[in-house]
């Protein structure tokens, strides 16, 4: 290690390969001319691994770009409502030769895999399209019923794979509304709450199962799973991450905490075994983040490897990586099913990247670790009043972990004598000497927030290598109590105090923001004008939610204070809290309002924006899930700047993840430095490199059409830097 730490037309032979890449024998593809990439994640197994390699470490050093997609729109000048940042995460899919992808906008398109020539573009209605994050589509057929199946905000859509046209006799008009399902027992309605869904569903026979994205604040929807018929568009069943009366798992909350507690979700995605016609997943916290005084207990199913059977939905079993959440470590991204030797036999597992930087490999059909795991006491004092944190946690002995599990002094920054000094003494005030120890008032240094393991997900090659990028980012989560909100609430003016109510958690009570996640607000007056920012807040954007629970005339507060234009009536000081029930009616009531909330939360850095901690801030890891043990571990990405400066290798953080390929090639885009690498994949070693146009912030793909193999990244930008909206196509000469 260097640190501590036409296509359907191919032989069934290669089919297997490509839908069981973990079968031990090596295929013979000199015969190949086409092969696909039908899956988000490569396959059903969810493994990210091609055979192909035409593309190996010979010749690598000779990729050129093939072809360019443009996918972006030029703006409307003329337009009120706010263009969005060009910014793509999706990993597209290739069938029968055709790449189906989304743009920055939403809207999907099929393009000629081998060409980059557009082929047909789908426009969904310009009033329902939501500021949601698309990282793939999908695909299923039956004769010549032929369609694609994404969602654009609330909207999951039903698209024929061959004209591009709407669907029309699947759900209402051709789009299933992803509120369904989530009304079940509720006192209060979920039609207005946000609910889209980041990351593409998976199809078992003729069922579309999916999650979603919601709220991470107490006007959380309830994050269950849901299936629904993939010709009709018809609810087929619903899994209740959150227990119901008599449902497995009930009496691990509260009686009534079903009816307001929500999140609970599985926004990353999931994977199928069709043989075993089970379906697996991750789900996150439960809402709102870092304070679980109204949910005492362990909280199932929050936090949690799920395997549920896929026609009916029905728990196969559960295994829970942290008890009663309060950190925010939601399992990040979906899932890998591959099999692996382990004691001298074959075991078939699924196997779960977490945020804090573990690797859990449990056995595919009962959910046992194949690695110790100890449940050891942790800390539970002190603790925020009202608070019950659970005194025993899961911590896995094999594989180590990837990324910090705390934050010693011994690992502040050394890039220069003034970072390390800034950073000292800001470490001084909130030491946090446990990765367990409760959020508190004070404040605590934690990690886990961007990772460890992201949504980008991971790779694993037939041998059971696990390919990991990681980030190491420490973050700072200080709390505060509602009735102090409402003091400082009550001093300031009305668009301010909402802004407090509503927006402060991610942004920063000063604006500034807190991360590529969170961008400061403090020049938005010279972006939108005030019709854009009301639109932002009506219908959400990325990570951030739509806020359309509070009412219009307190968004528009919102927006003059945003806007620097706020009305002599605007600065009468008062009690501006957020739209919600009392703390005596809350559990009748909704939006929920948690006793405590985060004052701060933004990551740790020195004085210049970078990290707190010593390098590296990102590394790509090879674990050997086999034994456990790690066979290489290497930075992953730079900062130019501090190159010149004569500081080593840094690594940055990545969103996005890699496709490991059967040319002994882990391709992996992602990086801040907006390029893209083919790492060795025996020794970690840089064998290739591309300047994007953009940021590459997506997973990259690889497929074959008419002998030729092509390596696709969506470079799409933004996260704090220049936006772009190509997939960028790259092949031998």
């Amino acid at each position: 290690m260097k640190y501590k730490f036409k296509p359907l037309a191919v032989g069934l032979l290669v089919l297997g390969s490509c839908l069981n890449p973990n079968r031990e024998k090596s295929t013979d593809l000199s015969q190949v001319k086409n092969l696909d990439y039908a899956v988000y994640g490569g396959n059903k197994a969810g493994n990210r691994y091609s055979p192909l390699n035409q593309i190996n470490l010979d010749n690598v050093k000779n990729l050129q770009v093939a072809w360019m997609y443009d996918s972006s729109e030029k703006p409307d000048p003329n337009s009120t409502t706010p263009q969005r940042p060009k910014a793509i995460q999706c990993q597209p899919i290739v069938v029968n030769g055709v790449l189906y992808g989304t743009s920055a906008e939403l809207k999907l398109f099929a393009l000629n895999a081998g060409t980059g020539e557009q082929l047909w573009r789908f426009e969904p209605e310009k009033d329902e399209q939501k500021f949601n994050t698309s990282r793939g589509v999908v695909y299923w057929e039956s004769g010549d019923d032929k369609r694609i199946l994404y969602s654009v905000g609330s909207r999951l859509y039903a698209i024929n794979a061959v004209t591009g046209q709407q669907i029309t006799s699947f759900g209402a008009n051709g789009y299933v509304d992803l509120h369904e399902g989530l009304q079940t027992n509720l006192d209060h309605d979920v039609s207005e709450l946000s609910v889209t869904a980041s990351s593409p569903g998976v199809v078992y026979k003729n069922t579309f199962i999916i999650g979603s994205s919601v709220s991470e604040s107490g006007d959380a929807a309830p994050g269950h799973v849901r299936a629904f018929d993939v010709v009709t568009g018809k609810l087929k069943w619903v899994f209740h991450t959150i227990p119901q009366p008599g449902e497995y798992g009930y009496d691990t909350w509260p009686p009534t905490a079903y009816k307001y507690i929500g999140a609970t979700n599985n926004w990353s995605g999931l994977v199928v075994d069709e043989k075993r016609g089970t379906v697996y997943f991750g789900t996150g916290s439960p809402a709102s983040d870092f304070y679980g005084g109204d949910r005492q207990g362990e909280n199932l199913f929050a936090t949690c490897i799920m395997a549920l059977n896929a026609e009916t939905g029905q728990r196969v079993w559960h295994y829970q990586t942290i008890h009663h959440d309060l950190w925010d470590r939601d399992h990040p991204s979906p899932p890998n099913l591959a099999t692996v030797k382990h004691n001298g036999k074959k075991v078939d597992v699924v196997v779960q990247a977490t945020k804090d930087g573990l690797v859990y490999v449990l056995d595919r059909d009962t959910g046992v670790s194949l690695f110790p795991v100890e449940e050891r006491p942790v800390p539970t004092s002190p603790a925020l009043p009202g608070e019950h944190p659970f005194p025993t946690q899961k911590f896995p002995l094999k594989p180590a972990p990837f990324a910090h599990q705390v934050f010693t002094e011994e690992d502040i920054t050394d890039i220069s004598p003034e970072a390390h000094a800034y950073v000292k003494e800001r470490f001084a005030e909130m030491r946090t000497d446990h990765k367990f120890a409760p959020p508190t008032e004070k404040g605590t240094i934690l990690f886990g927030y961007s990772g460890g393991a992201e949504w980008g997900g991971n790779s694993i090659s037939p041998d059971g290598i696990l390919y990991q990028n990681a980030n190491d980012d420490p973050w700072i989560l200080q709390m505060v109590s509602q009735d102090e909100r409402k003091k400082e609430m009550a001093a300031v003016t009305k668009g301010n105090g909402f802004y407090l109510a509503n927006c402060a958690v991610c942004h920063g009570r000063d604006r500034k923001g807190s991360g590529s996640d969170f961008p400061s607000l403090t020049d938005v007056d010279k972006k939108y004008n005030a019709a854009g920012v009301l639109a932002i807040l009506e219908s959400g954007r990325g990570r951030m939610p739509a806020f359309t629970h509070i009412p219009k005339e307190n968004r528009e507060a919102i927006v003059r204070y945003l806007l620097n234009k706020e009305t002599a009536a605007d600065k009468v000081a008062g009690e501006h809290s957020e739209t919600g029930p009392t703390e005596t009616a809350k559990k009748e009531s909704f939006p929920y309002v948690p006793q405590y909330v985060n004052k701060v939360w933004k990551k740790f850095t020195d004085q210049n924006g970078y990290p707190a901690i010593k390098p590296p801030w990102g590394t790509l890891n090879a674990i050997d899930l086999n034994t456990g043990e790690y066979l290489w571990r290497v930075p992953l990405g730079e900062y130019p700047e501090l190159a010149k400066k004569g500081v080593p290798t840094t690594g940055t953080e990545s969103y996005g993840g890699p496709v490991v390929t059967g040319g002994n090639l882990v391709f992996i885009a992602g990086t801040r430095d907006e390029k893209i690498r083919a790492f060795d994949r025996k020794t970690g070693q840089v064998v290739w490199e591309y300047q994007l146009p953009a940021g590459g912030f997506a997973t990259p793909i690889t497929y074959m059409v008419d002998g030729k193999q092509y390596v696709v990244i969506a470079a799409g930008g933004a996260r704090g830097l220049k936006g772009g909206g190509n997939y960028v196509a790259f092949a031998l000469p």
